[in-house]
């Protein structure tokens, strides 16, 4: 199998076997309590591989094991990818930040904002790029029992027929909240998409193929399986609390797509899938402030603006959110993806100014400028219970050891 990054040994780039170890024994205790099938993850320091780890089955009932080129549905960590996409088209200077959504999105032009049940009104502002790159444009997902999100639900947009009307429904429902005046985790991503499809003429598909997969040797990540790799497609699991983990053969159950034929409309905010390999030179690339072996992918003034937090204290204060989509204490929120501001207060042991995401199915990563370090996790385990084990906040305690 070819390795696409130079391995080295542990202690040779500042980190301790023993506690990469230990990192493992975590992620196995989780698979032997019946938490994960199994686990692949993958740990760089200083641009060298010093760890990647398979663990446990791709499926349980095959007893297949997992492999290091096994294919996941990474979900919404689609949604640094969207924000790379989005930002190679700022260096270009096709948007800026300050720029209405509906200059590139016409749209978006006479948006309205929900009052209560058949009650909207004018936006104080027309929502902008940066809103729309930080959940704060006024969009939601659509998905929850809150009052603003009945509108979108009834604008049916998971079955609109390509990415055009798939957005055109979301600004046809009012705002779930007036431009800049909270944070909501919402459909911008996908937004983003039709952005990308717009400025640039091509496919958001084409886009990020020949302006991100392809530069970067990321072979096996894209919108769709093909079929001659289908084989080595992960299991989605979901988690029952009375069944353990069952088998999810049919992702369309929860999403538009089913990640094995080209969707119809690709989503920005979570419809890639990809290989523990290739969302690690990802990661590498912005770890290296936007080029990887020599390609340059993004400026170093765009990865410094797309990993910045650009939400104001008074809104970290707050903590808006739904659910367990809050904004929790010690981070902020950079371009599609958080920050740590203050790792301490979050109570996690990992560098200042650390970018992260992770996905639906618990897939996970982070990029640690201070410790120069890149994790990349990745499982397929749906529907993750309040009393479960957060996987990235548990190997980001237990990697810290490691950390010499």
């Amino acid at each position: 199998m070819t390795r696409t990054l130079e391995a080295a040994r542990p202690e040779d780039v500042g980190l301790s076997s023993a506690g990469l170890d230990g990192v493992d024994a975590g992620l196995q205790k989780m698979i032997d309590a019946g938490e994960l099938a199994g686990a692949v993850t993958l740990v760089a320091r200083h641009g060298k591989v010093a760890r990647r780890s398979v663990l446990g089955l791709n499926n349980i009932v095959a007893k297949a094991p997992l492999q290091e080129d096994t294919i996941f549905r990474i979900f919404s960590m689609t949604k640094p990818v969207t924000a790379v996409a989005m930002m190679i088209l700022h260096d270009e200077g096709k948007w800026r930040p300050d720029d209405p959504i509906a200059k590139h999105l016409p749209v978006f032009k006479d948006v309205t904002v929900f009052q209560g049940e058949g009650k909207a009104v004018a936006p104080k502002h027309a929502p902008t790029m940066r809103e729309l790159m930080t959940h704060t444009a006024g969009l939601s997902y659509g998905g929850s029992a809150e009052p603003f999100d009945t509108p979108l639900r009834a604008a049916k947009i998971w079955h609109a027929p390509n990415l055009s009307e798939f957005v055109a429904r979301i600004a046809g429902a009012p705002l779930a909240y007036q431009p800049g005046e909270q944070w909501l985790y919402s459909l911008a991503m996908d937004v983003q998409g039709a952005i990308v499809e717009a400025l640039s003429g091509q496919s958001l598909a084409d886009f990020m193929r020949t302006r991100i997969f392809e530069p970067l040797g990321m072979k096996d990540t894209g919108f769709f399986v093909p079929e001659a790799k289908r084989g080595r497609l992960a299991t989605l699991y979901r988690q029952s609390r009375k069944e353990g983990l069952v088998e999810l053969p049919d992702p369309k159950v929860f999403f538009n797509f089913d990640h094995l034929s080209p969707p119809v409309a690709p989503s920005g905010g979570g419809g890639l899938v990809s290989t523990l390999d290739d969302y690690a030179r990802f990661a590498q690339m912005l770890l290296n402030r936007g080029e990887l072996g020599g390609t340059r992918i993004l400026s170093e003034a765009a990865i410094a603006e797309m990993t910045a937090n650009h939400l104001p204290d008074w809104m970290l204060e707050q903590g808006f959110g739904i659910g367990f989509m809050r904004i929790r204490p010690g981070f902020g929120y950079g371009y599609n993806g958080a920050v740590f501001t203050d790792p301490a207060a979050a109570g996690l042991p990992v560098g200042r100014g650390t970018y992260e995401w992770d996905g639906a199915a618990q897939t996970w990563f982070w990029v640690d400028y201070e410790n120069d370090l890149v994790f990349v996790g990745m499982v397929q385990r749906l529907s993750i219970m309040p009393d479960q084990t957060n996987c990235q906040q548990l190997t980001q305690k237990l990697l810290a050891p490691a950390i010499l």
